[in-house]
């Protein structure tokens, strides 16, 4: 059971999934999570090595928490490896998943602190069997109705990673950075198993040789015996990788991530034995299980009858921070998913705004490699296809800017503030569009609505500054 990350079990049977009796419930820990799903325990404990804890609580459609590696002792617990391994823990209502993480984690009282970045990592979930924006939507619309829509933001992780963890290229099976999209996160991977296997033998090479007519012949035919200098670089590895998301998270933010790479599977699925399908559901699985940071599963409702969830990620040491805005964020993600489900737009509708994000985003990629007529055109394409998004405009003003086309930059972001009166970049860009064309007293009460929305706002604190010396009242 510890070396799955479905939950079919040969000795024992497999646990029956109560969201979803012909799904498989996940691996490892999945009696836990089938036991609070079930609603015959309030929470259960369980053990996360690549996913056990994880995984189930997408599958089964419970909370799911991965705490920081090494900040709950293991004492008492059997190893499966210990460098990956941690206690984690299932429950229905967010309150009592915080209540027990406080118990366990033996956390004192403090000041609740605020998220003020959530990153929505763009490119795990393009791998996704499920919509991205299925996935993204609710959790997009939960931040924005709760903490404002300045706290959101885009990334790439992997070229993040790329960029970060040079002894990656290491596990990159002969693709350069950037040949994939992925190839940062399966070289990730990569290492994460091999690491995996290799203190797993450590720990049980006695037993397994002994027993080895009653292990499965995937598992002893897939065990590590890679030396200690290939291991202590998979050991730098995890430092890179921990290093690059506290950077990237610091104390105030969140990665949003697929939990797993979609719907559980059907018991006895073709996928559950595929290489390519398994490899890309470890790939989610990776980022906190080298990292050692926080991860919490978070039910999203349904997807053709069966469980969704998405997970949020903060840096390692941010326990008490990721508890806390689960708690606080939770009810209104449930509110969303209703909404979502009633407002059931006809197919068409939803493909045109799914055509509409993926042209914003490849304007973003095309406006950060600078080729502003390019950005421009996908950005209209957007538009085009859905002119209700207040994004689309702001960011076609931002290349329009780049270009020197103020007229055309202001306009853009009067249309965004027209349709999100609370888009802090629209103002921003507004402003600087007047500035350019003269319009002085315009930006400045531009850039003075920006710090209305956003007190600590550097840039417009500084324009406020600079055109009140230039144009004193």
């Amino acid at each position: 059971m510890a070396y799955s990350i479905h939950g079919e079990n040969k000795h024992f049977g497999t646990p029956t999934n109560p969201a979803a009796s012909d799904r498989v419930p996940g691996g490892c820990s999945s009696g836990s999570a089938v036991a609070v799903a079930g609603g015959m325990v309030d929470f259960a404990l369980g053990i996360d090595s690549i996913g056990g804890v994880r995984v189930p609580g997408g599958y089964c459609g419970v909370l799911a928490f991965r705490p920081s590696h090494a900040v709950i002792s293991n004492s008492g617990v059997i190893p499966v490896a210990p460098s990956l391994d941690t206690i984690g823990w299932f429950a229905k209502d967010p309150i009592v998943l915080r209540r027990v993480g406080h118990l366990l984690l033996k956390l004192s009282y403090t000041d609740i602190r605020l998220p003020r970045h959530f990153y929505i990592a763009d490119d795990c979930f393009e791998i996704s069997k499920i919509p991205a924006r299925r996935l993204t939507q609710v959790v997009a619309k939960s931040v924005e109705k709760l903490y404002g829509r300045q706290v959101l933001s885009h990334v790439n992780l992997g070229n993040y990673l790329a960029s970060k963890i040079p002894s990656l290229r290491n596990y990159s099976n002969g693709q350069k950075n950037g040949d994939s999209k992925f190839s940062s996160l399966q070289a990730l991977s990569s290492a994460m198993q091999l690491l995996h296997k290799h203190e797993f033998r450590d720990q049980h090479n006695e037993w397994i040789n002994s027993a080895k007519s009653a292990v499965d012949a995937s598992i002893v035919g897939n065990l590590s015996d890679d030396g200690d200098s290939t291991i202590n670089i998979v050991q730098d590895a995890r430092k890179e990788v921990r290093l690059a998301l506290n950077t990237l998270l610091k104390d105030d933010g969140i990665l949003v991530i697929p939990t797993a790479l979609g719907c559980p599977p059907k018991l006895n699925a073709r996928e559950l034995s595929s290489t390519s399908y398994n490899a890309e559901t470890l790939c989610l699985q990776s980022l906190s299980s080298m990292s050692g940071c926080c991860q919490v599963t978070v039910p999203i409702g349904t997807h053709d009858k069966c469980p969704i969830s998405v997970s949020f990620i903060a840096r390692h040491g941010g326990d008490r921070f990721l508890l806390d805005t689960t708690q606080a964020i939770y009810a209104t993600i449930q509110e969303q998913v209703e909404v979502l489900a009633k407002s059931n737009p006809s197919s068409k509708e939803a493909m045109s705004e799914e055509a509409a994000e993926a042209a914003k985003e490849k304007g973003n990629s095309a406006f950060k490699e600078k080729q502003w007529q390019k950005a421009i055109n996908l950005y209209t394409e957007a538009i085009k296809l859905n002119g209700k998004v207040a994004t689309y405009y702001s960011n076609r003003a931002a290349a329009f800017l780049e270009l020197a086309n103020y007229r055309q930059a202001e306009t853009d972001c009067t249309s965004a503030i027209d349709i999100d009166p609370k888009i802090v970049k629209a103002y921003l860009r507004r402003g600087t569009a007047r500035e350019m064309l003269g319009y002085y007293k315009e930006a400045v009460d531009d850039f003075s609505h920006a710090l209305v929305l956003e007190p600590m706002n550097k840039t417009a604190g500084a324009a406020i500054n600079r055109l009140k010396k230039l144009f004193p009242t």
